[in-house]
C-alpha cells in the first residue's frame, strides 16, 4: 500500500489506539448511511469510505499481525472484499468501521489457520518413477471428465479452493459443487478401476 500515515511499530503500541474506539454510529451516521448507498449504486464513490476507515482498519490489522507488509496486504485484502460485497451490506445504524473490522478479523483468522495448515505439512519426498506415472495417469483421467466436474476438482485438489470458494466462482450453491466433487471423485475411481485391470 502506498499510504503510510505512522509507522508500523507506532500504530502496534500506541495505547487507547483508535482502532479500539467502540463503533457505534455517531450523529454523523447519516451522512455515513448516505455515503454507503452512493458507493452501492456508483463503487467510484467507494473512495472516500476508504479515506475515513483506512486508518482505522489499518491500524486494528496491524496490532494483531506480525509484520508492515502482512498489515498492508490484510488492509488491501478488507478493502476489495469490502468494495466487492458492498452491493450486499445493509445499515443497521451500526458504524461501516464494524463491518470493516469483521472482515479485517476474518482475515487475520484466515491467515492464521493458512500457517498452522503449512507448518503442519510434511515434506514430501522427491517423486520416484511409479509415482509419476500414476500422477500422469490422473491427469489424463482428470481431463476426460466433463467441464464442471474438472473445474471442481483442480479448484479443489490443486489450487486447494474451499467449497465456499468453488460454489461463488461457480455460481453454485455448496451442496451443488459437493455434489460434483463426489460425482467426479467417482468417476475417477472408477477410470481408474478400469485402467488398472484392463
Amino acid at each position: 500500500m502506498a499510504r503510510d500515515f505512522l509507522g508500523f511499530a507506532a500504530v502496534r503500541y500506541i495505547e487507547g489506539s483508535f482502532a479500539e474506539q467502540p463503533l457505534k454510529a455517531d450523529p454523523a451516521s447519516e451522512e455515513e448511511r448516505v455515503l454507503i448507498e452512493a458507493a452501492q449504486r456508483n463503487p467510484g464513490r467507494f473512495a472516500e469510505l476508504y479515506e475515513r476507515n483506512f486508518e482505522r482498519v489499518y491500524a486494528y490489522v496491524a496490532r494483531r499481525v506480525g509484520s508492515r507488509a502482512e498489515a498492508e496486504d490484510v488492509t488491501a485484502e478488507v478493502f476489495q472484499q469490502a468494495l466487492a460485497n458492498l452491493p450486499r451490506f445493509e445499515w443497521r445504524g451500526v458504524a461501516f468501521a464494524a463491518w470493516l473490522r469483521r472482515m479485517a478479523a476474518n482475515a487475520i483468522a484466515d491467515r492464521w489457520q493458512a500457517a498452522r495448515r503449512e507448518a503442519r505439512e510434511p515434506e514430501r519426498e522427491p517423486a520416484g518413477e511409479e509415482d509419476i506415472e500414476r500422477r500422469a495417469m490422473l491427469f489424463q483421467l482428470v481431463d476426460t471428465l466433463p467441464a464442471d466436474q474438472r473445474r471442481v476438482v483442480v479448484g479443489r485438489f490443486v489450487e486447494q479452493q474451499s467449497i465456499g470458494e468453488m460454489a461463488r466462482e461457480l455460481g453454485r450453491s455448496e451442496g451443488a459443487v459437493k455434489q460434483l466433487q463426489w460425482r467426479a471423485l467417482k468417476r475417477l475411481r472408477d477410470l481408474a478401476g478400469r485402467r488398472a485391470n484392463g
